[in-house]
């Protein structure tokens, strides 16, 4: 029972890459901007807490809930996909949801930013596998959960100090990252979907 520095490495880079925590802050601010800081901060800490509990629920039993109700990682994919997409638009027309509304804060904290931004569906399925080489041993399982944790974190941390960010940019060029934002979101929801179609069509074709 030793610690595994290089699955921790692999295990953290690979999150690393998939969750990307500076690349979702744009998005996160552009979903924020209207809030104040206390409750952009707040949606930063559940964002972030939601993902991480989300991505242990699946790391568990994933592959269980996956077999049990006929969910294949492309539909998964597919689905966040358009998700995503709904999202993207809204930034695009500028229709974003308004944090002042009744519960506003705490739907964008699981959706769109917990779930599918940080844990989407490449999060998912990628802890999925990483908790499935664990293969069982509590070391291994506590080394790939610390590394999840540790890419979490770092997204926190990078959302929470977003607000200097804004105040540098200012309204218009928030507003502007907001529509570049939106352009971005949907070609990462185009893509998605391809790879989940193109999931399902490709065994089709080999067959």
């Amino acid at each position: 029972m030793t610690f595994d520095g290089a699955l921790f490495a692999s295990a953290f880079a690979t999150l690393l890459v998939i969750i990307d925590p500076p690349g979702n802050v744009p998005l996160f601010m552009a979903l924020t901007r209207s809030m104040d800081t206390k409750s952009r901060k707040k949606v930063a800490f559940q964002a972030n807490f939601i993902a991480l509990l989300l991505l242990l629920l699946f790391g568990f039993f994933g592959f269980y809930l996956f077999e049990w109700m006929g969910i294949s990682p492309s539909a998964l994919q597919i689905s966040g996909g358009l998700l995503l997409l709904l999202v993207a638009l809204q930034l695009l027309t500028g229709k974003e949801q308004d944090p002042g509304d009744a519960g506003g804060s705490i739907h964008v904290a699981i959706v769109p930013l917990g779930m599918p931004l940080l844990a989407g569906p490449g999060g998912i399925v990628a802890f999925m596998l990483l908790m499935k080489d664990a293969n069982g041993d509590l070391v291994d399982t506590l080394t790939v959960i610390g590394a999840m944790t540790l890419v979490l974190v770092i997204s926190w941390v990078a959302m929470h100090f977003s607000g200097t960010v804004m105040r540098v940019l200012g309204e218009a060029g928030v507003m502007l990252l907001t529509r570049l934002s939106g352009m971005l979101l949907a070609a990462i929801a185009t893509q998605l979907m391809i790879a989940g179609v193109l999931g399902v069509v490709e065994p089709l074709i080999g067959k």
